[in-house]
């Protein structure tokens, strides 16, 4: 087995990059880092194309939801009795709801926008 190759644990059902033997067991690593584990290299074989895939878009998923809390600025507040403002957060709620990130964002920018020009601080 070669430093880095994709492998299949079917004991614990991931796909791990192979780093090293630890006596009897090799060492995996979960793709996108973490802890390794052991397994019994008789059990292990390639990981197949949609193995890789999914391990690689669990992998990028994990990293988006802890990169976020540092990244994200907190959502800007409509101020009261302002149509606009309440139009556009209706907006982003829906989105929200509806998972629709890119049209959340969207009335986000807007609403900061608009904030900005319409009640300064």
């Amino acid at each position: 087995m070669e430093t880095g190759a994709l492998l299949y644990d079917p004991a614990t059902d991931k796909v791990g990059e192979y780093q090293d033997k630890s006596g009897p067991y090799a060492l995996l690593r979960p793709v996108g880092g973490g802890r390794e584990w052991q397994a019994d290299p008789a059990l292990l074989r390639p990981a197949t194309d949609q193995e890789r895939l999914s391990a690689g878009v669990r992998a990028a998923n994990a990293r988006a939801r802890t990169d976020a809390p540092f990244l994200a600025t907190p959502p800007p507040r409509p101020v009261a009795d302002c149509d606009t403002c309440t139009e556009l957060a209706g907006i982003r709620t829906v989105a929200r709801t509806e998972h629709d990130y890119s049209a959340e964002t969207d009335a986000n920018v807007l609403l900061r926008k608009h904030r900005s020009e319409a009640h300064p601080v």
